[in-house]
């Protein structure tokens, strides 16, 4: 009884350090282990452990005042579990009849909710109920089903939802949009390997995806998943899918796209291409008709939009190949859609920061303690390895016993590039 005394007083006073109230909140996990209330309330135990690893998270980012609230919401969930404190219940509590107990799943005690607030500003629930996947659930139905529009999350971008096909779009224009694969779309609605469309019919499509690196305020492009995030006062204001460097190098020469951090140095609207010398020398290899430059116009690659980075000759500028987008197809620029392209080219002001970073495995926890990976193909055969990448990923995070391996396993070997809810 020392234990809940301890818990009460906690609850009431903020006088704690951070230090304890992680230490109280890993003895509150640990006595429900040996109460054995962990094998009864298996939900319940998640969600706890998921609020305790939240506030780690928080802890590391230094945000010391989110982290005391989700370590005191671990304490009072625990508290709330305990069966003691179960056969104590207050007398406005409603209770089980004698003979329903074993049937039932043991049901937490009603408390008083601790005013805790989510990055968005919303409130943290105490309880959440979740539907456990069926066993039998192939691989696509689980991962379609996980990432549902029911879960949102300030970690997480796009969604599962339906584009409305429009005139003269073939399947690569849409994929192209919406930042998904050919095939996805294909494996989604059930299409011919070659479709054709209809204005105003509908597809079915993923392109939920984890944000790589927040910033205050600039630009993040991830080369795996070939994603452009811009952010606006701390918010994703747009993600954007972009064509990046081919991935194939030449004997002669390097097309992909270089990591680096860089600055917004310029805008021009109706740009004139000037080819750098080393697409002038592969035009020559070719024995295509060397260009030196290009006028604004329908055949200029660049489009109507163009903004140069402080990255030498790299350009993020809009596309005559709107099919390309989504792929790896430039001399190491990154193409946007022409019509997203207009947009984020008013948004972006000279001097905005950005940074081009390679991940192709994305690991995130959600606010609710829903763990999220994302693997992608190793494009420019970077990494060390990609399953040993989603270990070290939620290794780091103390999370190996929340997440569920199989599906880990699953999401690494399809590289399908969707973030997959992987929570045990």
């Amino acid at each position: 009884m020392k234990f809940f005394i301890l818990a009460g007083c906690i609850l009431l006073s903020a006088t704690f350090s951070h230090a304890d109230s992680r230490s109280d909140a890993r003895e509150a996990i640990a006595l429900l282990r040996q109460t054995g209330v962990s094998q009864k309330i298996s939900d319940e135990i998640a969600s706890i452990r998921a609020a305790f690893a939240t506030a780690d998270e928080y802890m590391q980012r230094g945000d010391h005042e989110q982290a005391e609230r989700y370590y005191l919401l671990t304490i009072q969930k625990s508290h709330v579990l305990m069966p003691e404190l179960s056969q104590q219940a207050p007398e406005t509590s409603e209770t089980l009849p004698s003979d329903a107990v074993k049937s039932q799943p043991v049901s937490p005690t009603p408390t008083t909710e601790i005013p805790l607030k989510m990055p968005d500003g919303n409130r943290y629930p105490i309880q959440k109920s979740e539907q456990a996947l069926p066993p039998e659930a192939s691989t696509t139905e689980w991962e379609d089903r996980d990432t549902s529009d029911m879960i949102t999350s300030g970690k997480l971008v796009g969604s599962v939802s339906v584009y409305t096909v429009k005139k003269r779009d073939s399947l690569r224009l849409i994929a192209a949009k919406l930042g998904v694969s050919q095939q996805h779309l294909i494996q989604m609605n059930n299409l011919d390997p070659k479709p054709t469309f209809k204005p105003g019919q509908s597809l079915r499509y993923n392109n939920r995806k984890i944000i790589p690196q927040h910033m205050p305020n600039g630009i993040v492009i991830n080369i795996p998943d070939r994603t452009l995030y811009f952010f606006k006062d701390g918010k994703l204001a747009s993600s954007l899918p972009v064509a990046l460097g081919v991935a194939k190098k030449g004997r002669k020469f390097d097309w992909t796209t270089p990591t680096g951090k860089f600055k917004v140095v310029a805008k021009q609207k109706d740009p004139t291409w000037f080819v750098p010398r080393s697409i002038q020398s592969e035009m020559e290899e070719k024995g295509k008709e060397v260009i030196t430059s290009m006028p604004p116009g329908p055949r200029n690659p660049l489009g109507k939009y163009a903004i140069k980075t402080s990255l030498p000759g790299i350009l993020i500028h809009s596309t005559t190949k709107p099919g390309s987008i989504y792929s790896f197809a430039s001399h190491g620029c990154i193409r946007v859609y022409p019509e997203q392209m207009e947009n984020f080219f008013k948004d972006v002001r000279v001097n905005t920061v950005g940074e081009i970073i390679y991940r192709p495995v994305k690991l995130a926890i959600t606010e609710e303690g829903r763990v999220f990976l994302e693997v992608h193909h190793d494009v420019y055969g970077k990494s060390s390895g990609l399953p040993e990448l989603a270990k070290q990923l939620i290794e780091k995070h103390n999370i190996s016993d929340r997440v569920n391996w199989n599906k880990v396993e699953s999401v690494v070997k399809r590289k399908a590039g969707l973030a997959v809810d992987i929570t045990l």
